[in-house]
């Protein structure tokens, strides 16, 4: 990194730092309490957005009293690299986290259960935090494309919650609400699994019950219908207006007006405890909508999502933000946000710094399940440029999981009839254009390519230069096989590499723990005849009780090591 660049960074954080001290100070700390809304595969349907199909008082409430951006994009239009981005702060094509998964549908890929490798000594947002003496807890998902180290939270699962904090600790809670899921849409409607609704309910006042009272369905239910059937739905042009089309669309609104409900609790609950003065509520999908065209696609309609920041006290409220935002900011807008220094291996960069605005947001769409595909792209405020490295394999590629939304199963069958338009018909064409140009300003579908037009050579050339400029900055080979990634992240060696069980010492009266693998961190707990206390995050030379120490060591990507345990007894 380049001088202007480290002192671009120290200015940033400077800048986060005193505008956090200035408008999230609370009685008991200068630290504001972060808590992320999470809906799943939603793109910005919604009233702040243009689109008043449906009323969403709590979201609404959110973009009234903070800032509504309009130019928010995932790194992939689908859930694990994006959650891979999210944690880290980095491209997922940068450190192998972009096939989805990398630990399934080894079968039809003949290749591995494998890990992505995060670079050496980077660190989870979450474990950046909770080092800085942050409360961290996560509802409930973990797919980043690698394991988690036990230093990530200090709670992860279905009950997770800040109520569980020491008292006056500032708190880093995600919450994500899997109800808009594109599984949603599945038929029979309206199935919430267990490990679905995890304790939210449609009634807010069941949510004042936690921590002790965790309210959680023991039954499957169904979801509650809150849209009259017989709404006129927007339909997208890509898409044909059938009463089936229609249906889902029902689905995705209906699902999206029943998780509104939710986020209604969890605000409820910062009310009921005293925190809307001191908390920073994110508000996002984890990329776009459901439908088909899409949930796993590079065009808008799968990178696009809602982003809305509410501030404590008003500050900023009812703003509309243009600036082009990519996850791989958001890691390094938290921890500023939390007034902490941003580690210079990230690839992201503070948004809410007026000074620091993109050019440019950049994504990337590898394997989907057992289908593999290599698509890069990079966007502007107003153009998209779209590089296909395999022109030869056709635009829509089957993927079993997509094909249970009935939809999408009549979309097939339109196609098989050549009963769809020249718009919807675009999807199912057997090879793609090698380079795709879009101005989506005024073409946001994407449905018109650019180019191979002569007067837009000059837009493509400098958009194709953008993007071999970040291919080559964050180290990303679209050419690279799968297989050779594979056998990169495992530095050559034909199974997964294992991290050194710790050892554990005892110096000047202190308990030292080390792992010989580098990168590794360290979790502890201490042991007793009846029970096991919980995983504590290792700090070099702390004090640790008397009893028996259990050790684990994790470098993320590796397989966690075999524990360590000692005995420490009174002299």
């Amino acid at each position: 990194m380049n001088v202007h660049n480290i002192k671009l960074r120290f200015i940033n954080t400077v800048t986060a730092l005193l505008f956090v001290l200035s408008h999230s100070v609370s009685a008991n700390t200068s630290q504001p309490n972060i808590v992320w809304l999470v809906i799943e595969d939603m793109s910005p349907l919604l009233p702040m957005y243009g689109d008043d199909t449906i009323k969403v008082p709590n979201i609404s409430r959110l973009a009234n009293e903070g800032l509504v951006y309009n130019n928010a994009f995932s790194t992939s239009g689908v859930c694990a690299p994006s959650r891979a981005a999210l944690a880290t702060g980095l491209y997922p094509s940068s450190f192998g986290a972009n096939n989805m998964r990398t630990s399934s549908n080894t079968k039809e890929t003949g290749l591995p259960k494998y890990e992505a490798v995060p670079p050496l000594h980077s660190k989870m947002l979450s474990q950046l935090l909770r080092e800085a003496g942050y409360y961290t807890t996560n509802n409930y998902k973990t797919d980043y494309q690698f394991k988690a180290p036990k230093t990530a939270w200090d709670e992860n699962g279905i009950y997770a919650h800040w109520r569980n904090r020491p008292s006056d600790m500032p708190f880093f809670s995600i919450f994500n609400f899997t109800t808009t899921h594109e599984s949603g849409l599945f038929e029979p409607y309206g199935i919430r699994k267990l490990e679905q609704r995890h304790y939210f309910s449609s009634d807010a006042e069941q949510i004042s019950q936690l921590p002790n009272d965790h309210r959680i369905k023991t039954d499957e239910e169904t979801t509650p219908i809150h849209i009259d059937k017989a709404t006129e739905f927007p339909v997208p042009p890509y898409l044909p207006d059938t009463t089936t089309v229609q249906h889902d669309l029902w689905k995705v609104y209906n699902n999206l007006a029943e998780t509104d409900k939710q986020i209604g609790a969890i605000i409820k609950a910062l009310e009921e405890d005293g925190l809307m003065d001191n908390t920073i509520i994110v508000f996002y999908s984890d990329h776009g909508g459901p439908m088909p065209r899409q949930k796993r696609l590079i065009y808008d309609s799968g990178l696009k999502i809602p982003l809305i920041i509410r501030f404590p006290k008003g500050y900023k409220a009812g703003t509309i933000e243009e600036r082009l935002v990519s996850f791989v900011d958001f890691a390094p807008t938290t921890l500023a946000m939390a007034g902490l220094p941003v580690p210079e291996y990230m690839q992201g960069r503070n948004f809410l710094n007026t000074t620091n605005e993109r050019k440019y947001i950049y994504a990337a769409a590898d394997r989907f399940d057992g289908i593999t595909d290599t698509i890069r792209a990079v966007r502007s405020r107003c153009y998209k440029y779209i590089r296909n490295y395999r022109p030869d394999t056709p635009y829509y590629l089957p993927v079993a999981y997509r094909e249970k939304i009935p939809s999408m199963r009549e979309l097939l069958e339109l196609d098989a009839t050549n009963k769809l338009n020249e718009a919807q018909a675009q999807w199912f064409r057997e090879t793609k254009d090698a380079h795709e140009l879009f101005n989506v300003c005024n073409d946001p579908n994407e449905l018109s390519n650019l180019a191979y037009i002569e007067n837009y050579q000059n837009k493509r050339k400098e958009m194709e230069a953008a993007l071999h400029s970040w291919l080559s900055d964050i180290g990303d080979n679209p050419l690279k096989k799968e297989r050779q990634l594979i056998h990169a992240l495992w530095n050559g060696e034909p199974t997964q590499p294992k991290t050194q069980a710790p050892t554990i010492a005892i110096e000047n009266g202190k308990a030292v723990v080390t792992s010989e693998t580098p990168g590794a961190y360290i979790s502890f707990r201490i042991k007793d005849d009846t029970s096991s206390s919980k995983w504590q995050m290792y700090r070099k030379d702390q004090a640790i009780k008397l009893g028996t120490i259990e050790a684990i060591a994790h470098r993320p990507g590796y397989l966690e090591s075999a524990p360590s345990t000692l005995t420490i007894e009174a002299n």
